[in-house]
């Protein structure tokens, strides 16, 4: 019987704006929290152990709690530290099943406890996720891969149904895409199956490989973490454990992009210029000077920076979470560009709200060319998911008088205390 638990109602925010000042020059220092998409599936993860499992470095970010929340309907009990950061999952013997939609439609994320519980109780229910508009992001190769696993799975009433009641066999799975959701449930599911599985064309993201380093701190056998080809021998059970979330890569990305378009200089503590390689020769391209510090790096951008051609790409390709910082940067830049979008065909979203600061951006199927101007122009935006909504506020700041960016809820569930940085960095900026 499954343990009965006080169900909460959280509320997902569903306003905020943010009234952005333009003409500031971002300087001083930030501190990269931890990585938001790590986080979620490290949590996801925990519950593939009866116990309590800490994790440390978890950003105080929205989708965090809701994560939290879809844990506690399972039956663990959680508690988060906004202080220190940390938080334990205690996972009971036997956890619910169902992940609802109400809440796997804020999150898609929340597709990741699929895996987990396919694995240790061996059936699932997950609503069809919602969460950013940028694309379709198809959930066929989790589905094909666990099935190859030996799992039944159908569709019914909106709903993922998923059932292995003899568990879970290794097998050899090739992934058509190097899907990062896809590997993490692949490699969370067969850490209990029998036999060995191997993942052809996993995804190589430094988050694949921080959830296979807590996953082996749980007594889990993993080989080629980072690689295209990973190799997992299923074992009986495994164990709660503690693991640091690694810092987000894609937070640090949005600084040094963000002192580039302001003309600034920015400290980034935490941040790890190894997973940022091409952003930053890139952002070395458009002019600025960068240099390593003992605990991160730094970004200096002392002209107008040049218009530089990119093409996002699986890791360690150039990341789509960063394609608006680069096209906001491009747009105010020297000189014409293209930016091409190879992962999700929504991203281009985005350039709709930068044309009405003014940006001459001409969007053709997976290529946005890019005409710089010297300055935007100010006026009222809506951000369409968390990377879009921190590019409209970037923009904002080289843009003439006030832009006001509305549906801030989605920066929030990425960024944590994004305005009260920006303001020690020396912007104007105000929220409501």
């Amino acid at each position: 019987m499954h343990q009965l638990h006080q169900v909460i109602d959280y509320h997902y925010p569903v306003q905020g704006t943010f009234h952005v000042t333009g003409g500031a020059r971002l300087v001083g220092e930030v501190k990269v929290s931890g990585a938001k998409n790590s986080a979620l599936k490290l949590m996801a993860a925990a519950l593939l152990a009866e116990g309590k499992s800490i994790i440390s470095n978890v950003p105080n970010i929205a989708d965090v709690h809701i994560m939290e929340e879809l844990l506690t309907r399972l039956g663990c009990k959680c508690a988060y530290d906004e202080n220190t950061l940390e938080l334990s999952i205690d996972v009971p013997k036997e956890p619910g099943h169902r992940a609802d939609y109400d809440l796997v439609r804020k999150m898609r994320a929340s597709i990741n406890v699929l895996g987990p519980l396919l694995a240790r109780i061996k059936e699932v229910e997950v609503a069809l996720p919602g969460g950013d508009a940028i694309g379709s992001r198809g959930l066929d190769f989790h589905i094909k891969g666990l099935e190859l696993l030996g799992a039944n799975i159908h569709l019914e009433h909106g709903y993922i149904i998923a059932k292995a009641p003899n568990g879970l066999t290794g097998a050899a799975v090739t992934l058509d895409f190097p899907s990062v959701g896809a590997t993490e449930n692949l490699m969370t599911a067969a850490v209990l199956a029998n036999g060995v599985t191997t993942i052809d064309n996993a995804a190589r993201e430094p988050d694949v490989v921080d959830l296979g380093e807590f996953l082996i701190a749980m007594g889990a056998k993993i080989e080629g973490l980072g690689s295209p080809t990973i190799k997992i021998s299923g074992v009986k059970a495994l164990q709660p454990s503690r693991h640091a979330t690694l810092p987000d890569r894609i937070v640090a990305g949005t600084w040094a992009f963000a002192a580039a378009i302001t003309q600034g200089d920015i400290t980034i503590n935490g941040g790890i210029a190894e997973h940022l390689e091409l952003p930053l020769e890139k952002l070395v391209e458009a002019g600025a000077v960068i240099t390593t510090t003992p605990n991160g790096f730094r970004v200096k951008m002392d002209k107008r920076p040049r218009a530089v051609d990119v093409a996002t790409l699986p890791y360690p390709g150039f990341a789509t979470d960063l394609q608006p910082f680069v096209i906001t940067m491009n747009a105010i830049a020297q000189g014409n560009s293209i930016v091409t979008e190879n992962v999700f065909e929504g991203r281009f979203m985005f350039v709709n709200e930068l044309l009405r600061l003014g940006a001459q951006i001409h969007v053709d199927g997976h290529h946005a060319s890019i005409h710089g101007i010297e300055k935007l122009s100010g006026a009222p935006v809506a951000a369409t998911d968390i990377r879009a909504g921190a590019g409209l506020v970037l923009a904002g700041l080289v843009s003439d008088g006030v832009t006001v960016v509305e549906d801030a809820f989605h920066i929030d569930r990425g960024y944590p205390g994004f305005a009260e940085s920006l303001r020690e960095l020396g912007a104007k900026i105000s929220r409501d």
